[in-house]
């Protein structure tokens, strides 16, 4: 069980709402957990539940705790009475609140020993753990310290990990993120200089020197004060135009650029839109960050991202280029390959390379009809710049080497259902389904906040029908968002049946099953059969023995079928020896149509 106090207090067990009643039960539990581990006087609890305490006080804290023993049931944790009072004894991991400020310890130990870009995920995985304001709508004494101590501690944070994006390097993609925060917090002087030098180091002197004047009249007008000695200083320098303001990354700088020739296109952005209700995967994108800002300057960095069909690759990959975009100004082009389309052949490299061509300013008449001219002409215009390339949904490493840059400091973000692995040198990350908590939330903020609010456990139960996965989330909350009269639970009852379930994730234009059959397109008929024959056996897992008395293959038999159903992310490894099906996997595996018998032979002897 985990206590979140960053935003409306809450109790989840295994990612599940745990419902604890009561205004004043949450109160009692807010005081116990700002004290966990120490005795909490009864005296105490009186004062701070009530104002003017009535003569059944006593009797009503007994009662309380008695309650939420019950809602602690579940978990380890116990509730301790002792003589003149009680303990909670909950270890501090269990605290959202003690997470972040050990988080925030820890990223300033980082940024001391000079580790920045370990510094700043830290940071952004502590602010990451708000929800709102810290225990919002709780109101007693004890409770109101405590959120406005933490509100700060956030605030303190927010301005550390901005000022440490500045300082290796990142600019014109903080400018918005700190005009939001100095929107919110006009007084917090260091949001100000933040923004300010983002703006200068974006070339947009002037408007830095506005961000300043709107400060000096809003202290003025508000508290009758003028800006400090640092935010004055900083004035001085941006209108000397001194160097502190145009402060390079930490990290060593990349050689020195050839010019563009005149037919170049300037620096073309063909990133898709940045989703705004982006859900989790903060480990993630650390990880990502962090490769990046590791990077070796000059030289290219690949990153390959695999996961089953609508585990959310793309989404992650676009994410990424869109807070890395300032670090690789020579241009950012994305390519869809499709790869694993229902409804088209993947894209061929031939033509996938004069798109990028094309997208780079090559005339048509220029590019080359050949594959290896066309490669050779694309690494030549990438050798020397620091582009970023995004080269989504993969068929396999075959489709993608030809696309490849030779010399330059391009990123390369490559997405793909099938692991990546012959990409030799690539940073691989392979994604999982959601957190519980990450895909309630995800539901939530599409669905409607407030809507889902009122069924808490409907809401999480609607999300492990979708098996935690990102596109069927997605599909099921909008469903629900398009349909006002449905309630949560009517969602729930059209997820909780197989054949409804696959009619509730389509939509107009997104078919989550026909998706996730185009994963089957690769495997020849024996891998579908195999395929078809384990996902109808009952067990939630399987090892190899099993899989060969399922199918009446031979343990190294099954074995290799296993191993291509894996590297093909249609199963999942749960154990060291133990894989399983997702369960729309699964689902889709089992409609999957009969294969015909080859003539000489069966497919499976032993089990035909």
């Amino acid at each position: 069980m985990e206590f979140l106090v960053l935003g409306a207090l809450e109790a989840r067990q295994g990612g599940v709402l745990v419902d604890v009643r009561g205004m004043r039960q949450q109160r009692l539990l807010a005081l116990l957990l700002l004290n966990a581990g120490r005795v909490v006087p009864m005296d105490f609890l009186v004062d701070e539940l009530w104002e003017d305490p009535p003569p059944s006080a006593r009797p009503q804290v007994h009662n309380a705790i008695r309650d939420l023993r019950r809602v602690l049931t579940a978990s380890e944790y116990r509730l301790v009475t002792v003589d003149v009072g009680y303990r909670l004894d909950v270890p501090e991991d269990a605290v959202d609140a003690h997470r972040f400020t050990r988080k925030v310890r820890e990223a300033r130990a980082a940024e001391r020993d000079g580790r920045f870009a370990e510094a700043i995920r830290l940071l952004q995985s502590a602010v990451d753990l708000w929800r709102g304001e810290a225990f919002a709508g709780i109101h007693c004494p004890a409770v109101t310290s405590a959120a406005v101590k933490l509100t700060e501690q956030r605030l303190t944070a927010l301005e550390d990990l901005m000022a440490l994006r500045l300082k290796v390097g990142e600019t014109s993609s903080l400018v918005g993120e700190l005009t939001s925060l100095l929107a919110e917090y006009p007084l917090r002087d260091s949001l100000r200089r933040s923004l300010m030098t983002a703006l200068c180091r974006s070339g947009r002197q002037a408007d830095a020197l506005a961000v300043y004047e709107e400060g000096r009249r809003f202290l003025a007008d508000e508290l009758g004060l003028e800006p400090s000695p640092q935010l004055r200083a900083l004035q001085a320098e941006i209108l000397a135009d001194g160097p502190g303001v145009h402060g390079a990354a930490t990290r060593e700088p990349a050689p020195e650029r050839p010019a563009a020739g005149p037919d170049r296109a300037g620096r073309p952005n063909c990133l898709p839109h940045d989703l705004t209700d982006f859900t989790g995967r903060v480990a993630e994108s650390a990880l990502l960050l962090e490769a990046v800002a590791r990077r070796t300057a000059g030289a290219p960095l690949m990153v390959a991202i695999d996961g089953m069909g609508g585990i959310g690759k793309t989404t992650l990959a676009v994410r990424l280029a869109h807070r890395v975009t300032a670090d690789f100004p020579d241009g950012q082009f994305f390519v869809a390959l499709d790869g694993f389309d229902e409804s088209r052949p993947p894209v061929p490299p031939l033509q996938a390379l004069a798109a990028l061509l094309r997208a780079d300013g090559v005339g048509p008449e220029l590019i080359p009809a050949s594959l290896e001219e066309r490669s050779a002409l694309w690494r030549s215009r990438l050798a020397g710049r620091r582009c970023l390339l995004v080269l989504d949904d993969a068929a396999d490493s075959a489709q993608v080497r030809p696309l490849l840059p030779g010399a330059g400091e391009t990123l390369v973000v490559v997405t793909g259902r099938r692991k990546l692995g012959a990409l030799d040198g690539a940073v691989a990350l392979s994604l999982d389904v959601l957190p519980p908590g990450d895909a309630v939330e995800l539901f939530a903020r599409v669905a409607g906040e407030q809507r889902v609010a009122h069924e808490p456990a409907r809401a999480a139960e609607a999300v492990a029908l979708c098996g935690r996965l990102p596109l069927a989330v997605r599909i099921a909350a909008t469903k629900l968002r398009d349909r006002p009269a449905w309630s949560v639970a009517d969602l729930v009852a059209r997820l909780a049946d197989p054949e409804r379930r696959a009619r509730c994730l389509r939509t107009g234009d997104r078919d989550l099953m026909a998706q996730l059959r185009a994963s089957y397109q690769y495997l020849d008929l024996a891998q579908q059969r195999f395929s078809r024959l384990m996902s109808r056996q009952p067990a939630d897992s399987f090892d190899v023995d099993r899989a060969a008395a399922v199918t009446g293959l031979s343990a190294d038999e099954a074995e290799g079928f296993l191993d291509v159903l894996f590297e093909n992310n249609l199963i999942r490894q749960v154990g060291s020896a133990l894989f399983a099906f997702h369960t729309l996997i699964r689902d889709c595996a089992r409609a999957l149509p009969e294969p015909a018998e080859p003539a000489d032979r069966p497919l499976f002897p032993a089990a035909a």
